[in-house]
């Protein structure tokens, strides 16, 4: 993951397992749920019962940005003709999802003071 420290001060403790970041052992996300095929904003919030909520609370802690999924050509089997032939066709590529890549994600901290 990409670290960015927004503010000074002491930052909310968090962890990474796979594809899951783990925030104060209180909250965790699975980023890969959230990727789509466009840029993807999470805000980690505290509300004014101090306790982490997903979305706008009473201070920032912290906001996750993922990337735009991303997709690779890969050549799809060629089918044979009526006599087993392969034949002159051009050739033909599937478009599939390249695989989530936790590192690409940004993960910006703000300071808890």
């Amino acid at each position: 993951m990409i670290i960015n420290n927004v503010t000074d001060g002491r930052k909310i403790p968090y962890t990474t397992n796979g594809n899951k970041i783990f925030f104060n052992d209180e909250m965790m996300l699975n980023l890969e749920k959230y990727e789509r095929d466009y840029e993807i904003s999470i805000d980690i919030c505290e509300d004014e019962n101090f306790m982490l909520v997903n979305g706008l609370g009473r201070r920032y802690v912290a906001q996750i940005k993922i990337p735009e999924r991303k997709y690779k050509q890969v050549n799809a089997e060629q089918e044979s003709n009526e006599d087993g032939d392969i034949g002159e066709a051009e050739p033909q590529y599937d478009v599939v999802p390249v695989p989530f890549d936790i590192n690409k994600c940004t993960l910006n901290l703000w300071g808890l003071d």
